[in-house]
This record gives structure tokens, sequence and C-alpha cells, in this order.
């Protein structure tokens, strides 16, 4: 599998509009190559590098249809509701995409942002799950999966 950006670019500081201050946008996602066998996509985007000890789950949305292959920019949770998707609640506490916003001072984060191939159509989980267990289940199943990591600091 390999995943690309027109939004941002692997190692390179995302742009502001990213953010979770600078405006919140998800960035745009496009995968290809599945492995035989797919028959849903997750997404994720997590913050190793957050001074939590655990890190910081930005976006997880999970139960994405076979047939896709792109999230536009800016995808609302609603617009991924309407394809059967469920976002589970990030670690600020929404069901939608949550920006970078690593602590002032604490230096470069890095942000990956990862689409995984599953064997099946629904994990099973709901919008009162957590991204952690989903993380768990999704190293537990994947098929296969790739990743972007963009990188972001608070000036």
């Amino acid at each position: 599998m390999k995943l690309t950006s027109l939004s941002i670019e692997e190692g390179s500081r995302m742009p502001a509009v990213y953010s979770y201050p600078g405006g919140n946008r998800s960035p745009e996602l496009s995968w290809q190559d599945p492995p035989e066998g797919t028959r849903s996509f997750a997404v994720t985007c997590f913050d190793p590098d957050a001074p939590t000890g655990s890190g910081w789950w930005h976006w997880c949305v999970l139960d994405l249809p076979a047939d896709l292959r792109t999230l536009p920019e800016g995808i609302s949770s609603e617009a991924l509701e309407a394809l059967g998707a469920v976002t589970l609640r990030n670690d600020f506490g929404e069901a939608e995409y949550g920006g970078a916003e690593p602590p002032a001072g604490d230096g470069m984060h890095r942000y990956v942002f990862t689409v995984w191939a599953l064997p099946e159509e629904k994990l099973g989980l709901t919008v009162e799950s957590n991204c952690p267990t989903a993380g768990f289940l999704l190293h537990a199943k994947a098929l296969g999966k790739a990743a972007l990591t963009a990188t972001y600091v608070t000036d």
C-alpha cells in the first residue's frame, strides 16, 4: 500500500491550516494498492511525541468502504458518517479531526497519518469506543497499512 497527500509532504512541516488553532482542517489523503481481501479501511493520525507518556490521538476513522481511495481536505464527521464510517473521539474529546497543537516550547512533533486495510467491513467499535482500543485492534487485524509523517512545531 502507498499513502500520499496533496496537502502534506513526508517529513515536512504541515501548513498551519492543519493545526488545531490554525484552521483544524484535515489534510487530503489518498491511497493505492490495498492488499487482496481488503473489505474496509481505517484512517488514523497519532502524535508519538506528545508529552503524555502514551502519545496523542488526533483522528481515528473506522469502517471506510473498501472502494474508497481518498479523503478530501477538510472532510467533516457528517460526511464520513454518510460513507458508513465511525469517527471516534480524539484526545481533545471530539469525534472529528483534531489538528496539530504541540505545547509551546515542546519542540517539533511528528504526526503520523496511517491508512489501514482491514479484512472485515466493520471493526465493531462505536463512537463511544476510544482510539487506543481501535489502535490495538488495527495493529492486530490489519492486512496492510501505509503511513505518511508530517511535522509541526508551535512558534
